[in-house]
């Protein structure tokens, strides 16, 4: 029977290259010199050091901007409020999101559902399955999801006959 999976993933070692380079600008822009600006990552929470709220906009956008040139989608990065740290410096904590959790996962199976496409959807772990008789129902149901925003990157993987 066919099926497909939605899923929705970050290449972690895409974003290790977008830091790198990130981390290289930071430190030869002119208006960040002598600056206490920073990108520390620990595989999953991403954190931006700045002298002030100015500062880690602008390593905020420098970040995004290597991310978003490397093929990742910013908005499976779910930035926190900057917060005061030591050393009169500010934090910023981003966490990576990995996976469909439940309630976004029931949003998609709901939307699907209620479109009356010919397909079955069913929640396995952190990706939702999508099954059919028919490619052209699959291909409808793809199509389907693009078309709807729902917080987080989706891919479409495993599509088999």
């Amino acid at each position: 029977m066919p099926a497909f999976d939605i899923v929705s993933e970050v290449n972690l070692q895409e974003v290790e290259n977008a830091i790198n380079q990130a981390k290289k600008e930071l430190s030869q822009r002119y208006d960040l010199k002598g600056s206490k600006c920073d990108i520390e990552w620990d595989k999953k929470i991403l954190t931006l050091v700045g002298d002030d709220t100015y500062k880690i906009n602008t390593v905020k956008d420098i970040l995004q901007s290597k991310l978003h040139k490397r093929g990742v989608e910013i908005s499976s990065i779910k930035f926190s409020e900057p917060q005061p740290a030591g050393m009169m410096t500010l934090r910023q904590k981003g966490e990576i999101n990995q996976g469909i959790d439940k309630e976004t996962a029931k949003k998609i199976v709901a939307k699907i559902k209620d479109s009356k496409i010919k397909v079955q959807a069913q929640i396995l772990d952190e990706q939702v399955r999508v099954t059919s008789k028919s490619i052209d129902c699959l291909q409808e149901t793809i199509a389907l999801c693009r078309a709807q925003t729902f917080g987080i990157p989706l891919q479409f993987n495993n599509m088999r006959e």
